[in-house]
């Protein structure tokens, strides 16, 4: 399943719509934890391509079954802009600047690779046990990012 992003930051809100659509044949209930940490992630991959690149983007969405318990919940974001993500400190006050951060403490995995002419970033979740995503989701993870501590609340 994938969506095209315009560069324009409405899409984002039109991002979360159409993931949280999709969720509806997965089996994964959208008051659910996972859920609301994949739609955390998709508000924040998107926000940083529509906002960063100024570019197009393709959102990828891929979902386990309805009848899977066990399984792997990937988003990716392609872009046009060679870039590579660069995560920033934001003091107290900042409206911005803490999304890779935010990916990094609410997924169980996460990267990126380059893409032809742009880039791709993906994560992933795990419906299995309780994930990380989701504890931290409320407050109990802590994680270190290239050097900077911070920790999700």
């Amino acid at each position: 399943m994938q969506l095209e992003i315009r560069p324009d930051p409405a899409e984002v809100g039109r991002a979360r719509r159409w993931a949280r659509s999709r969720l509806a044949g997965s089996g994964i209930g959208i008051d659910e934890p996972l859920a609301e940490t994949l739609i955390l992630l998709v508000s924040e991959l998107v926000t940083n391509a529509v906002v960063h690149t100024g570019c197009p983007a393709v959102l990828r969405l891929s979902l386990p079954g309805a009848a899977q318990e066990c399984a792997t919940v990937r988003l990716e974001v392609a872009d046009r802009s060679g870039r590579a993500p660069v995560p920033r400190c934001a003091d107290d006050d900042a409206t911005g600047g803490r999304g890779l951060a935010l990916v990094d403490g609410l997924a169980d995995r996460w990267g990126w690779s380059s893409e032809g002419a742009g880039k791709r970033i993906w994560c992933e979740l795990d419906r299995a046990a309780e994930s990380k995503g989701a504890a931290s989701a409320y407050g109990s993870g802590a994680s270190a990012y290239e050097g900077l501590a911070y920790e999700a609340v």
